[in-house]
This record gives structure tokens, C-alpha cells and sequence, in this order.
């Protein structure tokens, strides 16, 4: 009777704004929220109350990994809920007794490369089935009109981002954390620059090497298997970072952006794109666990503030928080056409890990728990490698 009063009111809290139909382990009902719900909750085994105060996100979302909870409605169903859930300052997302233990992180370069591989190493096969024919699996930009063509809004983000660096034909661009290499190589082709790049990922770094090959850029392009921190003193005109200061975690951000500014030359410029709370840092238990070891998503303006202790220059700050939810979504949705091939690959459990972290990240970016911001940043206060104004960063 105890949990069942304990649910009633977790459950009560979480979901004013949206209906819905819980059915309990005793097969008892209850709808909460307005309206005819089109959501269906099911609680096929009760899950221990100890284990939701201790941590609700990762006690809730083994629950659903493990088929305990069921959950039935749109094909966003999960997105639903948690955006939900955010919105309602009474919910377990949102209180802090709730979310008060997490795990110790560690982020020496021996630890770094096991999380970045156990992550992306899963293999470039389950990446290629869902992302679009760029592999670029970081937020994309979605331009007025076109907010279905995943593919163009990946090309139009790299666009984006390097013409924020107003980069000049025969200089050269460090790419840390280069992923499968979209970026580089197209500043290698389409801009004229000399470019490096670097992943732990060994999975990322076979297919960069391939594609600079094959495309016959090794005279102005490489790729290194190797930690950001090991290149020693070489320096570069321009340094991109997309999607990567979130693996660092808060003990290392400070040193990631003076290496930055080691590796720039003076009056260089950097494009650094990474997800930021604007309410202060934070991690997930849950993603932490499953998805992204030692995934830590810092504040805003502890941002600011380790770039300001580096000696770098803020030039510029753009939020593309809408644009990471509308990426998510279309992941999931190609996540989801493809749900048999990876279930045959990885099993269910997996699938339904993925299902939920898509979802409920494009959830978090929706209630703007979380943001992705591009900080364009320069060497020296001079900024004499940039035009005055900003029209200049539209294509």
C-alpha cells in the first residue's frame, strides 16, 4: 500500500500536463493529467521505491530496459512523457532528492579512450543504419523550410561552422574529436586548408584514414589515434571541436581549453560545439552508466569561465537548442525503421537502451534542461582574422 501511495504521487506530480493511463503490478488503474489519455504506462513488476529515491533515472530506466515498464502510445511516447516530466517543477526529473547520488568519474587518457570506444566502437555497421550518409552524429543545422532532410542539415552545420572560422585557402584546422571525419575533410576539399584530426575512437579512425585515401587527400589531410592532449607543441590557425568538451568532465574542462589555446597560433580562431546547461552543470546516472562513461554536461558560464582563464576571447555564442531536439527525433525516427536489423545485431535490451536515450535526450533539449551552444572564440582580443560583423557567417 506504501508504494502503490508513493507512485500515485510520483506519478500525480510528473504528468499534469499530459494524460495518462497507468496500469499498476495488481493490475489496479489510474489516469492523471487532462483529457482521454493516449498514453498507457504499465508496471509489470513493482519496482523497489528504495531504488527510485536512491536514483529515479537509472532505477526507472533499467525498469524499462528490463521490460518491467511497459509503455504504450505514439511513436514518441518516451519524448513525450520525460519532456513531461521536465515541465512540471514537482516531478522526479526535477527534484534534487531524488538525483542527489552519483557515481565517482574518472578522466585520466587511459579511462578516456575505454569510455569514447565503449561507446563509439560499437561499431560504424549500427551507426550507418540510422544516421544519414554524412556520419555525422552530432547536432545538425536545420535551415527556415527544411526541417526533414537530416543529410542536408548535417552538411549545412559543417557549412556553418567553418564559415564561422572565416578560414583562408593554405591554413590549417585541427579537428578535436574528429568523429568519421565529415567536417575535416570537407575543409580539406571545399575551403583549402591543411587539416588534423584526431579520435580515440579506433572504429572512426579506420574509416577516416580510408576515406583520405581513398579520396586522395593525404597531402592535406591526417587523422591520429591518439588523446587531444598528446600533440605536444605543434599549433594551428584554426581548431574545431564538435560535440566533444562533454566527455572531458568538469576536473579536465579548464585544461581542455588551454590546450586550445596552446594549440592555436596567435589571433587564431576556434568553433567549439558542445551541449551546455545554461542552469549549471550536470550529469545523468543513467547515461552515465549506459550510454556515455564519464559524460558530464557543463554550465554555461563555467564555459565562459574557462575560457576567459585560458586567455581566449569570446567572439561569438549561438544556441542550437531546437536544432539538437529536431536531430534527435529524426535519429529516432531512423532509429526505429531499423529496430529488427539492430535487435538481430544487439538484442532487445540494447534497442530499447537506444529507444530511450534518443528520445529522452530530444526531451531534454525540447524543455531546455539541456542546450548546444557554438562558442566561436579567438587567441588575442584582436580578432583581426574576423570581419567586424556577422554577416559574413551566412552562406
Amino acid at each position: 500500500m506504501l508504494e502503490k501511495t508513493f507512485y500515485k504521487t510520483l506519478l500525480s506530480r510528473s504528468f499534469k500536463n499530459v494524460p495518462v493511463k497507468v496500469v499498476f503490478w495488481d493490475h489496479s488503474t489510474a489516469t492523471y493529467g487532462d483529457g482521454d489519455p493516449e498514453i498507457t504506462i504499465t508496471f509489470n513488476e513493482k519496482i523497489p521505491v528504495a531504488d527510485v529515491t536512491r536514483n529515479a533515472s537509472l532505477a526507472l530506466g533499467e525498469a524499462f530496459m528490463d521490460k518491467k515498464i511497459e509503455l504504450s502510445g505514439p511513436a514518441n511516447v518516451i519524448e513525450i512523457l520525460i519532456n513531461a516530466a521536465y515541465q512540471s517543477a514537482e516531478s522526479f526529473m526535477r527534484d534534487s532528492k531524488l538525483r542527489r547520488f552519483m557515481p565517482k568519474q574518472n578522466h585520466s587518457k587511459k579511462s578516456s579512450m575505454s569510455d569514447v570506444q565503449s561507446h563509439y566502437d560499437v561499431g560504424n555497421d549500427f551507426y550507418a543504419l540510422w544516421l544519414d550518409k554524412t556520419m555525422t552524429y552530432s547536432c545538425a543545422y536545420f535551415e527556415e523550410g527544411n526541417q526533414d532532410d537530416l543529410e542536408q542539415a548535417q552538411i549545412a552545420k559543417v557549412h556553418h561552422i567553418l564559415q564561422k572560422l572565416h578560414p583562408q585557402p593554405g591554413k590549417t584546422l585541427l579537428d578535436i574529436g574528429c568523429g568519421w571525419g565529415t567536417l575535416m575533410l570537407t575543409a580539406a576539399r571545399e575551403y583549402g586548408l591543411k587539416v588534423t584530426g584526431v579520435t580515440l575512437s579506433e572504429e572512426q579512425f579506420k574509416l577516416v584514414q580510408k576515406k583520405i585515401d581513398d579520396e586522395g587527400l593525404s597531402d592535406v589531410a591526417e587523422v591520429h589515434l591518439t588523446d587531444y592532449r598528446e600533440l605536444g607543441d605543434r599549433q594551428w590557425d584554426y581548431i574545431t571541436s564538435v560535440g566533444m568538451f562533454e566527455h572531458v568532465g568538469a576536473e579536465n574542462l579548464g585544461l581542455y581549453f588551454k590546450d586550445v589555446a596552446n594549440y592555436l597560433v596567435d589571433d587564431g580562431v576556434a568553433l567549439i560545439h558542445g551541449i551546455t546547461r545554461q542552469q549549471g552543470g550536470a550529469f545523468n546516472a543513467w547515461v552515465n552508466k549506459y550510454i556515455f562513461p564519464g559524460g558530464y554536461i557543463p554550465g554555461l558560464t563555467e564555459i565562459i569561465g574557462h575560457i576567459e582563464d585560458a586567455g581566449l576571447q569570446i567572439a561569438d555564442v549561438e544556441m542550437l537548442r531546437r536544432h539538437y531536439q529536431r536531430t534527435l527525433e529524426l535519429w529516432d525516427q531512423n532509429f526505429q525503421a531499423q529496430t529488427a536489423k539492430v535487435t538481430e545485431m544487439m538484442g532487445e535490451r540494447f534497442v530499447r537502451m537506444w529507444e530511450l536515450y534518443l528520445q529522452a535526450c530530444a526531451a531534454s533539449f525540447e524543455s531546455g534542461n539541456i542546450d548546444v551552444i557554438q562558442y566561436l572564440i579567438t587567441k588575442g582580443a584582436s580578432g583581426k582574422n574576423l570581419p567586424m560583423t556577422r554577416d559574413y557567417m551566412i552562406i
